[in-house]
């Protein structure tokens, strides 16, 4: 992992300024002398910037988007517990966590955030910007942003603004982080239970009725208790909590609900992405509950230049990441026309 301190007065689009910030990041591959070989994937709300330990068979030796061929770029986004500013860095001003302090983010200060890491890294044109899920949200602000820099764009599980069905997803999890009596203290294990609960919810519409019921349903008929699908949410609660933060949760979901293109831009959503002039390659997952396939549906009518697959996956939300492979092959073909 590397490391980029910007160290002067970050402006956040809220208004509130940071001192200045730290921006944790993975390359793999070599920029070739024209830097034509750049791609730079924008990561969901808890990975972080080891693309290929998350994507594999997408990013890495085993993928479309290979080492030898390309630069690759990822990097954590601010909020998060994974080595970028957030709630669990010290705050200048008083050599102390910012835990609750931390003020509100959103999506496009973390694409502000990815463009001073651009430019430090020496980067004039991105070849290919990737996302899945939020790191979508953080690929179409970029694109708006920064328009003549990126000349692809690869987008799975997304949405040019977030629904009144995801801000609902988000809310509850939130209130369920909140209702946690230790929510709030200042310590990084603040909110753990809370967390836990909030992953629960997560799950429920990461997965689907039918993922759920053809892995978890018990073939005992007699049991009055301890079912499957119970300890299977419960692991999936504990696993986040124990390597993730309640603060960069609750704060990340708080950004992912202000995701919106047209605000501040003088325009409708449609108007926005007609001016995303971008080769763009749509995948939908047909399952995902969370952005489902009407979604991308929406923007492959308003993108200029835009192709949508859907594929068929079980997995729900979580397929963009769970079917590598038919996402390879679709990524792998749509780049060598």
């Amino acid at each position: 992992m590397n490391y980029f301190d910007y160290q002067y007065p970050f402006e956040l689009e809220g208004g509130e300024v940071l001192p200045g910030i730290r921006v944790a990041y993975h390359t793999y591959g070599r920029m070739n002398a024209d830097g034509s070989n750049v791609v730079w994937v924008c990561h969901a709300l808890t990975a972080n910037s080891d693309v290929a330990q998350w994507w594999p068979g997408v990013v890495g030796d085993e993928g479309p988007i290979h080492p030898d061929r390309y630069f690759i770029v990822c990097a954590n986004i601010l909020g998060s517990c994974y080595g970028s500013t957030g709630p669990l860095s010290v705050d200048p001003l008083t050599n102390e966590p910012y835990y609750r302090s931390f003020p509100v983010i959103t999506i496009r200060d973390m694409v502000k955030a990815h463009i001073l890491l651009r430019k430090h890294l020496g980067i004039d044109r991105i070849q290919v910007l990737m996302g899945g899920s939020m790191g979508g949200y953080q690929a179409l602000e970029w694109c708006v942003m920064e328009k003549e820099v990126i000349d692809r764009l690869f987008l799975t599980a997304t949405s040019p603004a977030e629904s009144a069905w995801g801000i609902a997803v988000h809310t509850a999890q939130r209130l369920a982080i909140e209702a946690d009596p230790s929510w709030q203290l200042p310590a990084p294990e603040a909110g753990r239970n809370g967390l836990k609960a909030a992953r629960a919810i997560g799950i429920l519409t990461y997965r689907n009725y039918g993922i759920m019921v053809r892995t978890q349903t018990d073939p005992d008929r007699e049991k009055l208790d301890g079912f499957k699908a119970s300890s299977y949410i419960n692991y999936q609660g504990d696993k986040l909590a124990n390597r993730f933060n309640a603060y960069s949760y609750w704060l990340l979901t708080k950004a992912m609900d202000s995701h919106q293109l047209a605000r501040g831009r003088g325009g409708d959503l449609e108007e926005i992405l007609r001016g995303i002039g971008q080769k763009t390659l749509l995948v939908g997952v047909t399952s995902d509950i969370l952005c489902p396939v009407e979604e991308q549906l929406f923007m492959a009518a308003h993108l200029p230049d835009a192709e949508l697959v859907e594929i068929d996956s079980a997995y729900g939300h979580d397929g963009f990441m769970v079917e590598g492979e038919k996402i390879a092959t679709l990524l792998g073909e749509w780049l060598m026309r």
